[in-house]
């Protein structure tokens, strides 16, 4: 397989990264002046951050109640990661299925070597041998890009900021200058959640697009991954609302997001289906061409 650098996502994902620094020493400036104190702020964010790096696979799939399989329960599944990973040149990723009636699929962990893979069993019914391997592919190009770091970084400070913004009020109160400081936070914290949530809508589309390209050079078969997503997509209304609303945390890292609402649909992290799978014909066209 011949995989090509995407440095238009290198580019946004080192610009995303810098823009999320210069957020996160901000935040940082603003908290110190409630009662919580610098030492404290530091402390507990600098412990956030670390448990999210290292523990970020184990979050991401305790949060859709996902569980490593073996072999000897999927065979079939092992199989098709184990012979895409080959052609892709990873080592193979852990590989865990969740009982959700959702189809859909991702990727998650801090590096190629504690990737994992995890689908649910609503894809496993709602797909074929070749729209799933297309899927398949598509989460391994994640992880062949490692814009899933990037991902899980950039959403931790958005994640802390919502908090602020959420709870700051129990803060509120007492004396005049603990009072203005702790609405300063919750300000400061909005805008933070705002920013970091634009730059995370920003990156995750165009690393979407980077994903199906190379998912396509990894299977070979850009026309099945356009026919995946394009069931999932019709699929989603099906699924009883519950079910959505209690996997909807995990949109940005979804191979399709889950859209409740018209502002789910309007601050999408994903790029429309009908975009993907228009530029997944063009480059199926042009693979027959070749």
């Amino acid at each position: 397989m011949e995989w090509k650098t995407d440095w238009g996502l290198r580019g946004r994902m080192f610009f995303t990264m810098f823009l999320l620094f210069a957020l996160y020493v901000v935040f940082i400036a603003v908290l110190s002046q409630t009662s919580v104190g610098m030492f404290g702020i530091v402390a507990v964010m600098g412990l956030f951050l670390v448990g999210q790096f290292f523990f970020s696979d184990k979050l991401a799939l305790y949060s859709m109640g996902a569980h490593e399989v073996s072999e000897e329960e999927y065979p079939e599944l092992h199989a098709t990661v184990t012979r895409l990973s080959q052609q892709a040149d990873l080592p193979k990723p852990k590989v865990a299925v969740a009982d959700s009636r959702v189809p859909n699929a991702f990727a998650t962990g801090r590096s190629q070597k504690s990737s994992a893979v995890c689908v649910t069993t609503g894809l496993l019914h709602a797909l074929d041998d070749d729209e799933l391997e297309g899927v398949l592919a598509h989460e391994l190009a994640h992880v062949k890009n490692r814009d899933v770091m990037v991902m899980t970084i950039a959403s931790f400070l958005s994640t802390i900021a919502f908090i602020v913004v959420r709870w700051g009020w129990l803060f509120t109160g007492g004396r005049d200058r603990q009072n203005g400081g702790a609405l300063a936070a919750i300000a400061v914290s909005l805008v933070v959640w705002v920013v970091s949530f634009l730059l995370i809508r920003a990156l995750s589309r165009y690393r979407e697009f980077a994903a199906d390209r190379g998912g396509a050079a990894i299977s070979g078969k850009p026309g099945a991954l356009a026919s995946a997503l394009l069931t999932i997509d019709g699929r989603m209304d099906k699924v009883p609302d519950d079910d959505l609303r209690d996997s909807a945390e995990m949109n940005a890292f979804f191979v399709i997001p889950i859209k409740t609402g018209i502002v789910g649909k309007l601050f999408s992290t994903h790029p429309s289906t009908e975009k993907r799978v228009e530029r997944l014909r063009d480059l199926e066209r042009e693979m027959e061409t070749v």
